[in-house]
């Protein structure tokens, strides 16, 4: 799949190209047991617990901006997982199913402000963003749990056209941000382990033993 999509192409196959990527994180997910939620992962600052508590929160606010809300932050933190990770996933994902799916949606702008300095953008930029979290999540899920992470072709192009776009500033990567300082690939490195190194995070992570 190559990388020169032209824009009329992407802003027509980003919400297909977004639910497939929540169909393979629900995958993922549904391989996590109870007892494995306090597993350490690829996320400095959060178990198990904590990264799937941000997923289905980044689900709640991605959905409430698509519905035209104007978010505040509290809006995308307050995801409650229960001890049912996959009904929780499932849940948060069906809302942001039908609210990329409303007419018109592709015409608004998404209130989103955990980016940079909060914002409204348009709503094909928005949902990849979503995209983006989705799938490099779901890597994060699978390396904690030891399951295996393999997004299709098109999802991986996908994700690494807008990977590439990410800024990779002190002010844009570290501590309490989305996405730690890029990772040195080489150009021979495989397309999903270079999307992995370009947001920060080394392919050959494991958790402790």
């Amino acid at each position: 799949m190559s990388l020169s999509w032209s824009l009329r192409s992407f802003v027509m196959d980003i919400r297909h190209l977004d639910r497939r990527a929540q169909a393979f994180a629900a995958e993922i997910i549904a391989q996590v047991r109870p007892e494995r939620l306090s597993v350490p992962t690829p996320c400095p600052d959060w178990t198990l617990y904590g990264l799937l508590r941000h997923i289905v929160s980044q689900n709640e606010g991605f959905a409430a901006a698509a519905r035209g809300e104007e978010t505040h932050l509290s809006q995308w933190r307050n995801g409650r997982i229960d001890g049912d990770p996959r009904g929780a996933y499932e849940r948060s994902a069906a809302l942001v199913d039908e609210a990329f799916g409303a007419e018109g949606v592709l015409e608004a702008k998404f209130s989103l402000p955990e980016v940079r300095d909060g914002g409204r953008f348009p709503a094909a930029v928005a949902i990849g963003f979503h995209l983006v979290d989705t799938v490099v999540h779901a890597w994060d899920v699978a390396a904690s749990i030891g399951a295996a992470w393999r997004p299709d072709e098109e999802l991986v192009a996908a994700s690494l056209a807008i990977a590439l776009k990410v800024p990779d500033t002190p002010a844009d990567r570290g501590p309490g941000l989305a996405f730690e300082p890029a990772i040195d690939a080489s150009s021979e490195t495989p397309d999903r382990d270079r999307l992995l190194a370009l947001l920060g995070r080394s392919p050959d992570w494991r958790p402790p033993a």
